[in-house]
């Protein structure tokens, strides 16, 4: 449990990327650039710092994922299952790679 009071402030970013960036969604174009670079982009550096404070937990990408899915109806259509990939696969990584480098300071 006490993992997951940690993870809270790093889900709420994530919340806020994944409810309120969409508002500025005015275009296909400006839609695909914060869906393709900004997002992932923001979730994988929410997901290094947590890994490299917290370690690696297996829940965070799952959490990472859970949050975005509801997004798909609210803003997107059915094609947007793919982004759940995406973002659970940048949150892995960055936690990983956030684990990682923590233990290579630690030494």
């Amino acid at each position: 449990m006490q993992k997951i009071k940690k993870m809270i402030p790093y889900l709420a970013v994530l919340l806020i990327t994944f409810y309120l960036l969409p508002l500025c969604m005015r275009d296909a174009g400006i839609a695909m650039i914060l869906m393709l670079i900004v997002m992932p982009l923001i979730c994988l550096v929410c997901s290094l710092m947590y890994g490299f404070k917290q370690g690696f937990y297996w829940i965070y990408p799952i959490a990472a994922a859970a949050l975005f899915t509801p997004t798909i109806w609210i803003y997107y259509n059915s094609s947007a299952w793919v982004y759940i990939l995406v973002y659970a696969g940048a949150a892995l990584i960055g936690d990983f790679v956030g684990m990682i480098s923590c233990r290579c300071k630690a030494k």
